[in-house]
């Protein structure tokens, strides 16, 4: 449904750090240079982080969430981990299972350091 995701961020380097240790638990990255803006390319889709192009401040969207799916549980433990070891902050509840009328899923939330609310999913076999 998606061809790509690009998420306005207020320092590029800092942001670039952060997505490259989070994305890099996903086996995606390191994000590659085109001007101001860093793209992570997969088989399904592109993330992108840019400096907002109309030189206004970047600002997160209240009540969005940007969901990255992940092989396993142990995926999103480290997706969630190396997220929060680079300047990354927890959200929601604690990473793990829920059970959820769908069935049961793993859920991993964290904001970015712009506030970007991000989370791993994995559905279970």
């Amino acid at each position: 449904m998606f061809s790509h995701v690009m998420l306005g961020v207020s320092d590029l380097e800092v942001s670039k750090k952060f997505y490259d240790a989070l994305l890099g638990a996903l086996d995606l990255g390191p994000g590659v240079a085109n001007k101001n803006r860093y793209f992570y390319r997969s088989p399904t889709g592109t993330f992108a982080i840019t400096t907002p192009i109309n030189g206004e401040p970047a600002t997160h969207g209240n009540g969005s969430t940007i969901g990255f799916s992940v092989k396993s549980a142990e995926q999103g433990n480290a997706f969630h981990a190396a997220g929060v070891a680079n300047g990354g902050t927890t959200c929601e509840d604690a990473p793990g299972f829920r059970e959820t009328p769908a069935g049961k899923i793993y859920l991993a939330y964290l904001r970015d350091p712009d506030g970007n609310k991000l989370c791993a999913l994995h559905r279970p076999g």
